[in-house]
């Protein structure tokens, strides 16, 4: 039987429940008690299979202590049989990859990948697959409760363990983690919100995530809070600040290091790659509530000459820069000033030979670098526009502002706060029928 399958989807198969083994007694093969189990060891597999069960933790006379999965020869759901009469009594210590299931997963919140935000594990599910136990599914439903015990309803809202990431913290297995994590499918939003709710050992954990890819921990800080952004920056030496930040776009890589401690202002900025610093060290000098203070300093434009073809090249190689801001090319005439602008759907629209200084919009809406965040927002809604470009007295580009970093920061802060909208139930059902997930009791809602 396949170690990549849900056993019970295959066939019905044996199902212990986590909570109701806990503190079950261990006998040994004589029928002597040994002790009870403390706890039940999984090993983190590198690949898609689920984690078999591969030791129990024993406690004997106030020790913990480890029996291996092959000296057991009776697993059952109120009682441990082992295969020996002796065990060895020197002290349990926690090897690389492994991960204890009361310590690390009862009780404990854990990434639902499906749905992108944190949920609890209640109860562990464990299947024998014929050739071993493994960790199957979670239950995430909270129990209910009688005069402050726990009331048992009857059935279980179980699903795939392939459905969560773990959140553990065991610096020993964290390296098999960060191999198979399935964080970094999600987008930037989305864990940037995980962050938000997370405590500071579920940060540190979803950090590590997503260090060891650059470029999407600088999408994730581009889109946190900025005080928990702030908060998190306060952790790091400056040396990853200022690594971090190289990578993020120069607004919002500006408006990090204006929420920095002045003491560390200038050793960040001095250890940055000299064109991000630069570019920072520029929309710093402007009222972050204004176009010069919103804009993107990375522009794409060409020639009023440039043909169609040329200009979409020229879309086409700008692989660093921020969709949002390649919308339009701005079209430079003498001394670089701003003539004009054209859409990329109207270069695409028009013959590939046809010249921009054609098709360009010759007067576009532009603002100076004082415009307000008010003139820019009505701007944009009176003229339809997704950028407006800023330029200075003799109309040089000096950068441009998008919409998504208007409605950034026109949002009110309380706003932030709510709760966001769920996500289309049709998507969290297709994940999880697609990861094989079985219930054998009421639907997680």
């Amino acid at each position: 039987m396949s170690n990549s399958t849900p056993p019970r989807a295959q066939t019905s198969v044996p199902t212990i429940h986590l909570s109701r083994l806990l503190k079950s007694p261990v006998d040994a093969r004589s029928g002597e008690s040994v002790g009870r189990v403390d706890d039940l060891i999984v090993r983190l597999p590198g690949g898609d299979a689920y984690p078999p069960v591969t030791g129990v933790v024993v406690g004997v006379g106030g020790r913990a202590v480890f029996v291996a999965a092959e000296h057991i020869e009776e697993f059952g759901p109120d009682r441990i049989v082992l295969a020996v009469n002796k065990v060895n009594l020197r002290g349990f210590e926690r090897r690389e990859g492994e991960v204890l299931l009361r310590a690390d997963i009862l009780g404990h919140r854990l990434i639902d990948v499906a749905a992108a935000e944190l949920v609890r594990a209640y109860d562990v599910e464990l299947d024998d697959t014929g050739s071993g136990w493994v960790l199957a599914r979670l239950d995430t439903r909270r129990p209910a409760r009688f005069f402050g015990l726990i009331k048992s309803e009857g059935g279980h809202a179980s699903r795939d363990w392939k459905a969560f990431e773990p959140l553990i913290g065991h610096s020993g297995s964290m390296t098999v983690r960060r191999v198979s994590g399935r964080v970094r499918a999600l987008k930037p939003a989305q864990i940037a919100d995980l962050l938000e709710d997370a405590n500071k050992h579920e940060q540190g954990e979803i950090l590590d995530r997503v260090h060891g890819d650059p470029e999407l921990e600088a999408d994730v800080f581009e889109e946190l809070d900025p005080d928990k952004a702030s908060r998190l920056l306060d952790d790091m030496s400056d040396t990853e600040v200022a690594a971090l930040l190289g990578r993020m776009r120069p607004d919002d890589a500006a408006d990090a290091v204006t929420d920095l401690r002045q003491s560390r202002r200038r050793r960040v900025l001095d250890m940055m790659p000299p064109p991000q610093r630069t570019k920072v060290i520029t929309l710093l000098g402007f009222n972050p509530d204004s176009a010069g203070g919103l804009m993107n300093v990375d522009i794409v434009s060409c020639a009023p000459e440039a043909t169609a073809a040329q200009a979409l090249s020229v879309v086409a190689a700008a692989h660093a820069l921020q969709p949002e801001a390649l919308l339009k090319v701005h079209v430079l005439g003498e001394s670089d000033r701003l003539i004009g602008v054209v859409s990329v759907i109207q270069l695409l629209q028009a013959d590939p030979g046809t010249a921009v200084a054609d098709i360009m919009d010759s007067d576009p809406v532009r603002v100076p670098p004082d415009a307000d965040l008010t003139d820019i927002a009505l701007l944009m809604a009176d003229y339809n526009l997704y950028t407006i470009p800023v330029v200075d007295d003799a109309d040089r580009v000096l950068g441009v502002v998008t919409v998504d970093d208007t409605l950034e920061a026109t949002i009110p802060e309380d706003w932030r706060r709510r709760e966001p909208a769920p996500r289309p139930v049709r998507e969290r059902e297709s994940a999880l029928t697609d990861s094989g997930d079985i219930s054998d009791g009421e639907a997680q809602p």
